[in-house]
């Protein structure tokens, strides 16, 4: 293999392209944010139009499912045929679901448009942040990766704000609408700005483990939503989803450990930061999603707010998530150090589902705009750090496969967040109104109780709008209480991490590396000798001399020239 030296990050080099990369890439990752929030204010009108009130979490997790599953796909790809490409698919790909879901007539139809969604939408976020690690060294990327969760931060009120004016103006088609000048922007952003490494060669697709990982994650999710809540516990339909899950894990397991290029290399989980990292973004992801997925239905259904106000009403989150995650981003440039910021990240999402948990309809506004910003800042210190301390693990060349799989399982946590939640707080929901609520009174009063929008509600009669609200804040709240100890679990698995240098150069591969066993010295070298021995711990052959944990490191043999320092890399 040749490889390239590596080389010093000087913060003048380049700047004006690396301003130009940054821009591409977050046009993209906007796109993807955006989607992800936009719904939120327009979901009750869209499902009570659509007569889905009682499908309404698959609106939510269709789109998760299928991002959640493409996201490894993607990672891998990414590292072995460049990523600017796969970017400009997932863009078409989301662009294209965009169009079926503003021309759905059905909730199925619907809910096809965001599965579609879903699959470009994997690729947007995580070849976004791979592409970054391409460029700039981990001890600089702290604050592109705060600017970065400034864009979910921007988006988590821009998103609200804009589906809110859509359902109230020209209507809630053009939430999907909007993504296409949008996705044209990012289009032409990621053709002319983005100047990536690039690879040659044939990749080898792991199709096997590409299927089981569909399937096992399939499964995971349709066993949390549908269980206790469509389905006993105990059914056979619940039963044979655990079985399916655990059977099809195993055989992905499996499949992982003698494939060539496996999407999730096994070797990952022998790096303690990337395991205590990945199982506090899970939780993480729970939590996040959890909270927040039903927040504008609750806002507008207990409150009584239109669907822009309950955007305005993010505002506060918005502002503590975007001050804190670039302050966060920027420190870690500066010192070096990383370890407890997410650690008190996870500790104030805790506190923050404690607060959501005691609202009640008699409250003011103004305490859901202060628990909300509470949130914002647990995770504006957490969520893109998480995502550094992994890039930070592993060789440039495996950055994009270990930042999917980081990604993937906080999205399997978002899936089950929403998904759980969701299935929870639909059948509370069903059970508190049938017990508080005449049968025959919503039926002669304003239409099936599966058809209530915002609207409704609020045209209702007070004798019949109280127990709607009541049931609405009775339904939601507690749950906030049950998702509170995994932010305590995420700070203690946290307080694990070993808190490694953070590197300073970049190295770059002439060609892609593969998983699988090390090739004939004869092809590695042209002189024969060979690179020697791949650490199957670390994925890299003996003589590269790079430690991905502290970043590359030059060879004790070469050109004077190309030795410096250690002092001038920082």
């Amino acid at each position: 293999m040749t490889r390239t030296p590596a080389h010093r990050a000087e913060p003048g080099t380049g700047s004006r392209h690396l301003v130009l990369l940054f821009v591409g890439l977050m046009l993209s990752m906007l796109l993807a944010a955006l989607n992800q929030t936009v719904l939120s204010t327009a979901l009750p009108t869209i499902v009570g139009e659509l007569n889905g009130v009682d499908e309404m979490l698959w609106v939510i997790t269709a789109y998760i499912l299928a991002s959640t599953i493409m996201m490894p796909v993607y990672g891998k790809l990414g590292d072995l045929m460049g990523r600017k490409p796969l970017l400009l698919g997932a863009i078409l790909v989301f662009m294209a679901g965009s169009v079926v879901g503003a021309l759905a007539g059905t909730i199925e139809v619907l809910i096809t448009a965001r599965a579609i969604q879903g699959l470009g939408g994997g690729g947007l976020i995580i070849l976004s942040q791979a592409a970054i690690a391409d460029v700039v060294p981990a001890r600089e990327r702290g604050k592109y990766m705060g600017v970065m969760g400034g864009v979910f931060a921007v988006s988590s009120v821009a998103g609200p704000l804009l589906g809110g004016f859509f359902t109230e103006g020209p209507g809630w088609r053009w939430v999907f609408w909007i993504n296409i000048p949008l996705g044209l922007l990012a289009l032409a952003g990621a053709v002319l700005f983005l100047k990536l490494p690039r690879h040659s060669g044939r990749p080898r697709l792991d199709v096997g483990g590409m299927v089981l990982l569909a399937v096992a994650t399939t499964c995971l999710v349709l066993f949390a939503t549908w269980g206790g809540g469509k389905y006993a516990w105990t059914d056979p339909v619940i039963l044979g989803l655990i079985a399916g899950t655990l059977v099809s894990a195993a055989a992905f397991v499996a499949v992982e450990r003698r494939t060539a290029e496996p999407i999730i290399p096994m070797h990952l989980f022998r790096e303690r930061n990337f395991v205590l990292t990945t199982l506090a973004g899970l939780l993480t992801g729970v939590a996040m999603f959890g909270a927040l997925g039903y927040l504008p239905t609750y806002l507008q259904m207990v409150f009584g707010v239109d669907a822009t106000t309950s955007g305005l009403l993010m505002v506060p989150m918005m502002g503590t998530l975007l001050v804190t995650s670039v302050l966060a981003g920027q420190a870690v440039s500066r010192t070096g150090r990383y370890k407890w910021l997410p650690v008190a990240g996870s500790v104030i999402v805790a506190a923050a589902m404690g607060l959501l948990s005691t609202l009640t309809p008699e409250q003011e506004v103004w305490h859901v705009c202060l628990y909300i910003a509470v949130l914002g800042l647990g995770l504006g210190l957490s969520m893109q750090l998480l995502v550094l301390i992994v890039q930070n693990t592993f060789p440039l060349r495996q950055v994009g496969t270990a930042t999917a799989a980081n990604n993937f399982f906080r999205q399997i946590g978002a899936t089950l967040g929403s998904g759980v939640v969701g299935s929870v707080f639909a059948s509370r929901l069903a059970e508190l109104m049938a017990a508080r609520l005449p049968a025959a009174a919503l039926e002669g009063g304003a239409g099936e109780a599966n058809s209530l929008t915002p609207a409704v509600v609020a045209s209702l009669p007070e004798a019949l709008r109280n127990p709607v609200v009541s049931s609405y804040n009775d339904a939601l709240t507690p749950i906030y209480l049950w998702i509170l100890p995994l932010g305590l679990l995420a700070a203690a698995v946290l307080c694990f991490v070993v808190e490694k240098p953070l590197a300073t150069t970049i190295e770059t591969d002439a060609e892609p590396p593969t998983d699988a066993a090390p090739e004939a010295p004869s092809e590695d070298r042209p002189d024969g000798t060979g690179a020697g021995p791949e650490n199957p711990r670390t994925g890299h052959g003996d003589r590269a001399g790079t430690d991905p944990r502290r970043g590359p490191h030059r060879e004790p043999h070469g050109d004077p020239a190309d030795l410096e320092p250690a002092a001038a890399t920082r």
